[in-house]
């Protein structure tokens, strides 16, 4: 399996823990994620991990961004579940990836299922979109109605990266999933097992491979 981009679930190096992440946040440059980087230099690949992470804003829902012999960069969370007001402060800009010729959003769980997001990343001009979410069974069923219809009215398609067992208070349902640029389902996982769900944009394919 040869890749350019991984992309791991919300806050997935913490798990979602909103009660936890002032104790855990830390700066999306601490040395604690060099090994991280170091995965990314010598494997030529992109990592895109969740942790909260500490900003003059206060602490942010964020992913880091680790690419091969480049400088880390960070994407916070934009639009903020009601929920998470009382931890969490808001991003205000839209990150992208350009690999290989791809311009690649990202979107972090709530916001992914508001419209305003999506459009907004379109403006970007973003090739494909991709969704890092810690989502139960419900919004999992959400997830499932929006992105197959977004995806074919604004011809993009969309990955989605959900986590799997416990997280803060509820189940995470897994069921990762990827939908090409007419809103059909390519593949997915299943919600109970570990799995890499890969897309290769060239031929508009997906497999699956459970770990």
């Amino acid at each position: 399996m040869d890749s350019d981009l991984i992309v791991f679930p919300e806050l997935s190096i913490t798990a979602y823990e909103p009660e936890l992440a002032k104790e855990l946040a830390t700066h999306y440059n601490s040395p604690l994620f060099n090994s991280i980087q170091k995965l990314s230099d010598q494997g030529e690949i992109s990592i895109g991990m969740g942790m909260p992470t500490l900003s003059a804003d206060g602490i942010h829902i964020s992913m880091l961004i680790f690419q091969p012999l480049m400088a880390r960069t960070v994407y916070s969370k934009q639009l903020l579940h009601t929920d998470e007001l009382a931890y969490f402060s808001a991003g205000k800009e839209q990150r992208f990836l350009d690999i290989k010729g791809k311009k690649i959003a990202v979107g972090i769980c709530y916001e992914t299922l508001q419209r305003e997001h999506f459009i907004q990343a379109k403006k970007g001009r973003a090739d494909i979109y991709i969704a890092s979410v810690a989502k139960p069974l419900h919004g999992i069923q959400k997830a499932y109605q929006h992105f197959p219809r977004i995806a074919n009215e604004f011809n993009t398609p969309v990955l989605m990266a959900n986590s799997i067992g416990f997280c803060d208070n509820f189940l995470a349902g897994g069921q990762s999933a990827v939908w090409n640029q007419k809103g059909e389902l390519l593949q997915q996982l299943d919600g109970q097992n570990q799995g890499l769900l890969l897309y290769n944009s060239e031929l508009e394919s997906a497999q699956v491979h459970l770990l």
